[in-house]
């Protein structure tokens, strides 16, 4: 075989490790989301609960209650995997229910009745471990579109990335509201 002949195959066999490569990556990163996704499921079990609960005590509550089910609800829809947009969005209806499920704890505060009951203390311990795996799984998740995103970008990868659809995925960040500066004082009780 001539060098001339071996050029070509060698690129080909170049091309098809890229490839190869490439979805290997996309693959981790999607079975990363579904890890996130399971923990969200648990997350997402729990609310139907605490708010059940919580409307027994909380009759001056009823707006943020109705919001958690919206909320629980939306999360719920069926995404598409491949569509950095669907995911992006699902992410976002995600984050939104734990900022809801937050702020719901955060008013159970006042009510002692509520704070003292043992369901309540179960629920706020069970979503505390489902929120520090979720936080696990989402460095998971950002660590593998990161690797994939890098492959997807840095040429030759975005050559070949274009042939096969393999597009770059969105990373999980937090929300907004998490960025903004923590004033204090809104934390603190007058007495």
């Amino acid at each position: 075989m001539s060098i001339m002949g071996f050029i070509p195959l060698l690129l080909l066999v170049a091309g098809y490790a890229w490839y190869v490569s490439l979805i290997s990556r996309r693959n981790k990163a999607r079975e990363a989301m579904s890890s996130i996704d399971v923990q969200l499921r648990k997350r997402f079990d729990l609310v139907p609960n605490v708010v059940k609960l919580a409307q027994n005590f909380m009759t001056h509550e009823k707006s943020l209650l109705n919001e958690l089910t919206a909320l629980r609800a939306q999360v719920d829809q069926p995404y598409r995997p491949n569509d950095p947009e669907d995911v992006k969005a699902h992410m976002e209806a995600a984050n939104k229910l734990n900022a809801g499920l937050r702020q719901l704890f955060a008013v159970a505060e006042n009510y002692p009745e509520l704070r003292s009951s043992d369901t309540i203390v179960r629920a706020q311990e069970t979503f505390e471990e489902v929120e520090a795996n979720i936080a696990a799984a989402r460095r998971f998740y950002n660590a593998s579109v990161t690797q994939l995103n890098n492959a997807v970008e840095i040429f030759p990868g975005s050559i070949i990335a274009g042939f096969a659809n393999v597009l770059p995925m969105p990373f999980y960040e937090v929300e907004e509201a998490s960025r903004a500066p923590i004033d204090v004082n809104d934390y603190m009780k007058s007495e």
